[in-house]
């Protein structure tokens, strides 16, 4: 673990986090949020389940994960 929270903490538990959600999110909450943390790192969470775990992920790890999102590297995904 490098920074302060590691992988699958309960989201709810992480202390200061303000959580971030898309615009596009649903009526009835389902969406991923986010949440920029005091070390950098960011957490990720399922906005349906508010107290489960969080991501933990590096600012390198995010970068990485958004270039190839606005390149389109998931497009192919089924949702």
């Amino acid at each position: 673990m490098t920074g302060i929270f590691a992988n699958g903490i309960a989201a709810d538990s992480i202390s200061g986090a303000v959580w971030r959600k898309a615009s596009a999110s649903n009526p009835f909450e389902n969406c991923v949020e986010f949440a920029q943390l005091a070390d950098g790192e960011v957490a990720v969470r399922n906005s349906r389940f508010p107290g489960g775990p969080a991501l933990v992920f590096t600012p390198s790890e995010v970068i990485a994960f958004l270039d190839g999102a606005k390149k389109g590297e998931f497009d192919g995904m089924t949702v």
